[in-house]
């Protein structure tokens, strides 16, 4: 298995480096600027190591990611690595919250929808997931600041916090919900809340709509074994035999849908960020990507890549751990 991460994580590395290498960008104009000299671009070309074999740039590459050096940005001036630290629980938070509303929803609309297949629940079930996969997000997000910010007024505008609470937290996590909660600032919690609840629904709805869908599907495989047709004949309630004896079996996969969740939420929540001016990774990347900062895109990009497949890895393990059979 630990192999099998390596050559991933290898694998990634070598995917970002030849993305850097072929981009229409020169990255050496970006940092000297077009008005400089041929000594000055030499020089440049020359610090970057740019002059040297390809094996050998990725050598230094595949080094300075696994000591955390993406270089610095052009955009910031900062180093990356700094940028990523700033930015990425901004996302985490987001992607976390709505992960959570996926499970809170998804999961139970999943379960009753399998058990009174056919049913209108199950109907409903059917229409979620099929709107969550085809509405377009930035649709939605928009749609949605329109109704509940712009006409009812019923959550926060665009970005984390409100003008009056913006940078008034002291930061420990990085994430506001919690930061808020350490110091005892209900007020700025409150304010910190109604600004993250419309994007965190919207990706919610998406990850709910997968997790229900899978949900099902499981539940239809085990409610069709011979072991719920006993637990049924002994008499058990079918509130016992539902979440008792055909959940308790799903779980330990499920496990595996709700991390695939998580981590898709973290990489796909680029369009989100953008609408509601959230000041996560997408938004860096994307930003970064349109200035042409080729160190922050794939900084970025490595740092999502390695989160999606530590989630693997974790969800791989637990299945292991909870399912012996599976070894």
């Amino acid at each position: 298995m630990f192999l099998s991460l390596a050559l991933t994580l290898l694998g990634l590395l070598v995917v970002t480096f030849i993305i850097g290498r072929i981009m229409p960008i020169d990255p050496v104009l970006k940092i000297v600027g077009e008005r400089a000299t041929q000594a000055q671009y030499d020089a440049a070309y020359q610090a970057l190591g740019l002059d040297k074999p390809l094996w050998q740039q990725f050598a230094i590459y595949v080094w300075d990611v696994i000591h955390g050096d993406f270089g610095k940005s052009i955009s910031t001036g900062q180093q990356v690595s700094a940028d990523l630290k700033r930015v990425f629980p901004a996302t985490v938070e987001l992607a976390t919250l709505g992960t959570l509303i996926g499970i809170v929803v998804g999961v139970p609309l999943g379960v009753i929808a399998a058990a009174r297949r056919g049913g209108w629940i199950d109907q409903i079930a059917r229409v979620v997931a099929l709107v969550g996969y085809s509405m377009p997000i930035f649709w939605l997000g928009l749609m949605g600041l329109l109704v509940f910010y712009g006409m009812l007024g019923w959550v926060g505008g665009p970005g984390r916090q409100g003008i009056l609470y913006d940078g008034m937290t002291t930061e420990v996590t990085g994430m506001v919900l919690v930061d808020t909660l350490i110091a005892g600032d209900w007020g700025a919690f409150k304010d910190a809340f109604s600004h993250i609840i419309l994007p965190a629904s919207l990706l919610g709805y998406f990850s709910l709509a997968y997790i229900s869908r899978m949900t099902r599907s499981f539940m239809l495989e085990q409610l069709g074994g011979e072991y719920i047709l006993t637990a049924r004949v002994k008499g058990l309630s079918e509130t016992r035999v539902i979440w008792g004896h055909a959940f308790r079996n799903i779980a330990v996969p499920l496990l595996t849908v709700i991390a695939l969740s998580f981590a898709t939420l973290l990489e796909g929540s680029v369009l989100t960020e953008i609408i509601f001016s959230w000041p996560g990774i997408g938004q860096y990347i994307t930003k970064a990507m349109l200035a042409g900062d080729m160190n922050a895109v794939l900084g970025g990009t490595v740092v999502i890549g390695t989160c999606f497949i530590g989630l693997n890895l974790l969800s791989d393990l637990l299945y292991r751990l909870l399912d012996p059979r599976s070894q």
